[in-house]
């Protein structure tokens, strides 16, 4: 039995001492999506707003050469990311499918008229700049109709705003769950040392030799759960890479790289002020304070 006995304290130190560890790396982990988001959030919102359609609807007998020189026009633009050019006997083939019926049969004649879907770039993507755009395009001869849905522009964008305070707001909030989540972790932790801390403190072992084992193991445990969070990180972007690619900039890792360091840091840095506020509280308290 005796010798059982330092067995089972290492196995129940290494229990202890692996989910403190795991449970800062998952907090990490949560909190590395939060700031994922923050930094891809102008991302996903200029990827909403330049899915916005812009139809340019062409006069009738637009040649193709005039077409495609406006194409060009419109594509070397500082405002027009991207141009389709769609046909009069494609759209009527779109609309026939969705239809479900030949109405060009029916009437005899196609009055659908040839057409160029554009996307702009997200920093025109609003209601000033999408009405100033459409006085500016209409100026070329072979436009005659620019069309958008000008309420869900509105819309898109008064969400947009609305979506940046929220998410702002919840940063805040979730930052300090987090933070207390792991201020709590680290705080039960050294609760099961509270006695070792006043037996220490009654041979005569002063504060900061008290404090800094405990500082130490702050610091290894906001290590390995930084680690952790990290490699969680990277397995989540490789396995998901496709999926994610159009909201986060893989071309670009120096966002990645800066997130992950804060991560990293912020691992390191909670804990090592959570590990010298929970020591100091028990440096405190007299020993029949230690039971309750």
């Amino acid at each position: 039995m005796a010798k059982n006995k330092p067995q089972k304290l290492k196995n129940s130190f290494f229990s202890s001492y692996f989910s403190t560890t795991l449970s800062i790396a998952m907090i990490l982990f949560l909190f590395g999506l939060l700031g994922l988001l923050l930094i891809n959030g102008q991302k996903l919102s200029d990827y909403m707003k330049e899915n916005i359609g812009v139809t340019l609807i062409l006069k009738e007998g637009a040649k193709e050469v005039d077409v495609m020189k406006l194409q060009k026009t419109l594509e070397a633009t500082n405002y027009i990311k991207s141009t389709k050019f769609i046909g009069k006997e494609r759209a009527a083939a779109e609309l026939k499918n969705e239809l479900g019926e030949d109405f060009v049969d029916f009437l005899g004649f196609n009055p659908l008229l040839s057409s160029i879907d554009v996307t702009v770039y997200a920093a025109y993507a609003n209601p000033d700049s999408l009405a100033m755009l459409e006085r500016k395009l209409l100026n070329h001869p072979e436009i005659q109709e620019v069309y958008y849905q000008r309420n869900l522009v509105k819309q898109l964008n008064s969400n947009v705003k609305k979506l940046s305070i929220i998410l702002l707001a919840m940063s805040l909030l979730m930052f300090i769950i987090f933070a207390a989540l792991i201020n709590n972790t680290i705080r039960m932790t050294i609760y099961s040392k509270r006695f070792l801390i006043n037996t220490m403190q009654l041979v005569g072992a002063t504060r900061s030799f008290i404090r800094r084992p405990f500082m130490a193991k702050g610091a290894i445990h906001g290590i390995y759960g930084g680690l952790i969070a990290c490699s969680m990180y990277l397995l989540l972007f490789f396995t998901y890479q496709n999926e994610l690619k159009s909201f986060i900039d893989f071309q670009n890792p120096t966002s990645l790289a800066l997130l992950g360091g804060g991560i990293f840091l912020m691992g390191i840095l909670i804990t090592l002020i959570s590990t010298y506020l929970a020591v100091n509280k028990f440096l405190r308290l007299k020993f029949d304070q230690l039971f309750y």
